[in-house]
């Protein structure tokens, strides 16, 4: 135990889930006077409770699915061999460390550690520097925002610095209302002080007074750590700004979840106290934003990229990246793969790289990813060897988003994919205009038909032609990319739709309505665990047989059959 320096526990909210807590208690018991502190997330969700030795020699020894007991802590403390957790050496290879370098390497809260790990260096360099110099150096890095729309940031950061009025305002986009994605959350439960940071030199750069974080209330450990965070750097006076006669106001906003107040003028509304609705445009946000003031917007991920670029410098940031997307890109991995979490990657690594090599997907199993978010579009295996980058991803009919990835299995049904994610954005739909609000409702609707087995072939148009009309016609990008989930699964995976809407069927056996339940009385044992089970009584106690006038297809008598007797198919196959 000599030896060791500090442990450091993954309290961040996937640690947290995970049962960190316990993890960490028991450490904080056994482990006498070696300081047991909780860090951020390091990405390695998967590994969770993650556990790393600091040894005084410099060196880590990582511990993945630890258990809260004492034993098991005493044997951590005797740096057992056993539970090591190596980071996988091909995943290493793919990975560009740069923005997440101190996330889950440092204490959250702690102004000094931040500090003694290159904290500040991006805003000491840009204070010696003047305004105009700090957004020419962001313009020379090539980074484009990275909240979805891939805008360049040094070019949004001059338009609000060139107005010359006395009050400016810079909002941080903390909303993260894509289902799947956890980038943003992950980064200020990790390291707030950086996301501080690049807020700092953007308002240097840019002469805003005023600082707004706007961040979803689901995320309380988030805005724990930056509420303190903020604290800490005004009493260290980090809030001040030279030339300045008052501090940088920083005020942290709830949303109350609406995912159309990630748009940036709903987002606007919202902070003033209205309904969060998008406004037309122009004027624009830089020309007239919250309260009239102009108001310049970026992701949480575009302002952790802020300190790290400037203190090494633009020229080495754009050394990484393609040759129009410089840089990295983080991605929350989710779905049907082994290693969910987070992974940052060069811009221009491919697909196929990000769901073999770092999400550990096995290659066949795979159909599609689906990126962007539920207004993503959704990739075919085929083309997993497109480069991640924004252009590459929108000629395929998907975006990139914030940076949600999710993997779809070959199990999976691509039009009840498509009609889940419908669901989603026609009820987030604000309802301003028409063919976002009436038109994503009627594209659910018709999706809704489809999988219960009532569309039609002439369904599959009607959904091609308001799609293209949704996307043309509507206010703000909620509605311009609702309809890609449907537009491009009928694209890549038109058979799925011609078997429901020609034959009736649902070869992925998942649409409730074009499946039956068969029990395989050759396997059965009568164990009657599926009849303990069922909810509805839908399988004879007799003959075991399952009435599929009752079955609601719940899938629970699937799960308990321990012979595996028990199965879908196709409708009227028994």
């Amino acid at each position: 135990m000599s030896s060791i320096k500090r442990i450091k526990v993954g309290t961040a909210s996937c640690g947290i889930a995970a049962g960190s807590q316990a993890v960490f208690d028991a450490l904080t018991r056994c482990a006498g006077d070696i300081p047991v502190v909780g860090v951020g997330c390091i990405g390695h969700c998967y590994a969770e409770p993650l556990v790393e030795v600091e040894l005084q020699d410099g060196s880590s020894v990582f511990y993945s699915k630890v258990n809260g007991t004492d034993e098991t802590a005493k044997s951590i403390l005797a740096l057992s061999e056993e539970g090591r957790f190596v980071i996988p050496q091909r995943r290493a290879e793919l990975e560009h460390i740069f923005v997440t370098r101190l996330a889950g390497r440092i204490v959250p809260t702690s102004l000094e550690e931040y500090k003694a790990n290159g904290g500040f260096k991006g805003l000491t360099r840009a204070l010696t520097m003047t305004p105009e110099a700090v957004v020419e150096e962001v313009k020379q890095s090539g980074l484009r925002g990275r909240g979805g729309a891939g805008f360049s940031t040094g070019m949004k950061w001059s338009f609000l610095a060139a107005k010359q009025v006395p009050e400016k305002v810079m909002i941080c986009n903390a909303d993260e209302g894509d289902p799947g994605a956890f980038m943003d959350r992950s980064m200020m439960e990790s390291v707030p002080y950086q996301v501080l940071e690049g807020m700092m030199i953007g308002a240097w750069a840019t002469g805003a007074t005023k600082i707004f974080i706007y961040c979803r209330a689901e995320y309380p450990l988030a805005i724990k750590h930056l509420t303190i965070a903020i604290e800490e750097m005004q009493k260290a006076g980090l809030d001040q700004l030279p030339g300045r006669s008052k501090p940088v106001e920083i005020v942290i906003k709830e949303g109350a979840g609406a995912f159309v107040c990630g748009e940036e003028t709903a987002m606007i509304n919202s902070l003033e106290g209205r309904r969060g609705t998008p406004r037309f445009r122009p004027p624009f946000p830089t020309d007239k934003g919250w309260n009239g003031l102009p108001t310049s917007i970026n992701n949480v991920e575009t302002f952790a990229n802020i300190p790290p670029l400037m203190a090494d410098g633009w020229e080495k940031y754009a050394s990484v990246g393609t040759e129009k997307c410089k840089g990295t890109k983080i991605f929350a991995l989710a779905g049907d793969l082994q290693n969910p979490g987070l992974t940052e990657v060069p811009m221009g690594a491919t697909i196929a790289e990000v769901v073999y090599e770092i999400g550990g997907a096995i290659p066949g199993t795979v159909k599609a990813v689906q990126t962007g978010g539920p207004s993503g579009g959704c990739i075919p295996a085929d083309k997993f060897d497109t480069k991640i980058d924004y252009d590459s991803l929108g000629a395929l009919g998907a975006i990139m988003g914030s940076g949600g990835l999710i993997v779809i299995g070959n199990h999976r049904c691509m039009v009840e994919t498509a009609r889940y994610f419908l669901s989603f954005t026609h009820r987030e739909s604000c309802g301003k205009c028409t063919f976002c609000r009436v038109g994503t409702t009627r594209m659910y609707e018709t999706l809704e038909r489809i999988v219960a087995g009532q569309g039609c072939e002439e369904d599959i148009a009607f959904l091609e032609d308001l799609g293209q009309k949704i996307k043309k016609g509507s206010l703000c990008g909620l509605g311009q990319t609702a309809p890609n989930p449907a537009l491009s699964t009928i694209r890549y995976f038109r058979n799925e739709y011609l078997a429901h809407v020609k034959d009736h069927a649902c070869d992925a056996l998942v649409c409730p309505a074009l499946v039956d339940v068969k029990l395989d009385t050759e396997k059965c044992i009568k164990c009657k665990l599926c009849i303990k089970t069922c909810p509805v009584g839908a399988i004879d106690k007799e003959t075991f047989k399952v009435d599929n006038t009752k079955c609601t297809k719940c899938n629970s008598c699937i799960e308990v059959c321990p012979k595996h007797a028990i199965s879908r198919v196709r409708k009227n196959n028994q």
